[in-house]
């Protein structure tokens, strides 16, 4: 079998011409030297020989080039001008806007840049055949890689021989390549994973691109309206994980449907040379820029599990709600005994749920009801007011359900409710309902 697994924050995604870089860094980015046939959307405050095409549509043939292009216009310098604030290793945390982002998130359209999460990606290795770099992907993880095409993606989980479950990867299938998308935590683990599994015969190469790459995602019910400001409406619409490949100032960029934690919104995976002008110009639509802070309370508010949290060796990937990621007819693969046996027997005990509490509540906290423990609290956040506080936590199928109350802690009332992302899952029979 064959595959090339790479790891990354972001990577290039195309053959890359780079432009002839000025001498000193531009004021404008109508001093760029452009392509013949650009392809632009309108960026606030600069010029485009063409304002409604930025996205040009990348060659089918066209390929890959990991090799990182020149920076002419670093994002993080963009961002910070603008006031971010950056962490040691390079996070971009706060805008100071947080309330304001998490609001746009419902209202409005909000862009986060998710460099720091990992990136694997399985390619073609010395001319081996596609159905090949499926198969090693399709037998580490929980999803039908077989039955996708070039152009779709899905969900996978990587699991361990008991089914416990490593992380949540979002997968995009390319003509030479398959990407997923992983946590950062998780990036180098999975990768060390991957290595142990080939064997003597197979064309399997693993590399970390991460810094080779950049990463973005649009979230809101604005998102639609910013693809169609950018030329790039024939997205809007399509199944979660379509994505294509484009060329911006002669750069490659991928753009998919879906956000990492809902399948609305979309995706944009592009050369670092190209973040700054794609980032200034989905604020110029309207995008509210988020940092990392706000967007970990935003997964919790929608409920995607995350690993070192909900995602560890004491829970199950059936526990953690991942059913929409696992195929229950495929062949043998890592976990699918036990994750069989379980379906069979009804052996989910408990369930990941969101809770709505009276109070601020510390992760690792009990959660009981009537005095006896049935569950644990996995994640916190407050929300936009002082007076919301919001959770998630695994609780005992039988001791409560949707609109039950339970304690957290000592004294911390709390409200099971349901979540976005876990309510989009879809358990195989009544019998695994709570």
């Amino acid at each position: 079998m064959a595959a090339t697994v790479v790891c990354m924050r972001y990577m290039t995604v195309g053959a890359t011409t780079p432009l002839r870089k000025p001498t000193s860094r531009p004021s404008s980015l109508s001093s760029w030297t452009w392509k013949s046939n650009p392809i632009s959307f309108p960026i606030r405050n600069y010029v485009f020989r063409s304002p409604e095409k930025f996205f040009a549509p990348l060659a089918a043939a066209s390929p890959f080039d990991l090799s990182p292009p020149p920076i002419d216009l670093d994002l993080l310098d963009t961002v910070t001008d603008a006031g971010a604030k950056i962490s040691e290793d390079g996070v971009i945390e706060s805008f100071d806007n947080d309330d304001e982002a998490l609001d746009a998130v419902n209202n409005g359209v909000v862009v986060v840049d998710l460099s720091h999460f990992g990136r694997i990606r399985g390619c073609h290795f010395l001319s081996v055949s596609g159905d090949d770099r499926i198969q090693f992907l399709h037998n580490q993880s929980t999803a039908n890689f077989e039955c996708l095409q070039e152009g779709q993606g899905c969900d996978t989980v990587f699991v361990t021989p008991t089914a416990r479950t490593i992380d949540v990867a979002h997968a995009w299938i390319m003509k030479n390549a398959v990407t997923l998308v992983v946590s950062p935590e998780t990036c180098g683990s999975i990768t060390e994973m991957l290595t142990k599994y080939i064997f003597f015969a197979d064309k399997v190469e693993i590399q970390d691109i991460t810094k080779k790459t950049s990463f973005f995602v649009l979230v809101g019910p604005k998102s639609d309206q910013v693809m169609e400001d950018l030329n790039l409406g024939d997205l809007v619409g399509k199944p979660y994980g379509t994505h294509q490949h484009f060329m911006v100032n002669g750069l490659p960029i991928t753009v998919g449907v879906g956000n990492v934690i809902s399948e609305d919104g979309f995706s944009f995976m592009m050369s670092p040379a190209i973040a700054g002008s794609v980032w200034t110009t989905l604020l110029s639509q309207g995008a509210i820029p988020m940092g990392s802070n706000a967007w970990e309370k935003l997964r919790i508010f929608q409920g995607k599990p995350a690993p070192g949290k909900e995602l560890t060796g004491e829970f199950n990937v059936l526990e953690a709600g991942l059913w929409n990621s696992i195929s229950l007819n495929k062949g043998c693969y890592k976990g699918q005994e036990t994750i069989s046996r379980l379906i069979t027997y009804d052996g989910v005990k408990q369930r990941l749920w969101g809770i709505s509490l009276s109070g601020t509540a510390e992760p690792g906290s009990p959660i009981t009801v009537d005095g006896k423990k049935v569950g644990k609290l996995t994640s916190y956040a407050c929300g936009r007011t002082e007076s919301k506080h919001f959770g998630l936590g695994y609780i005992k199928r039988q001791a409560a359900s949707k609109g039950n109350t339970v304690i957290v802690g000592d004294n911390i009332v709390g409200t099971v409710v349901e979540v976005p992302f876990l309510a989009r899952q879809s358990p195989p029979s009544k019998g695994l309902s709570p």
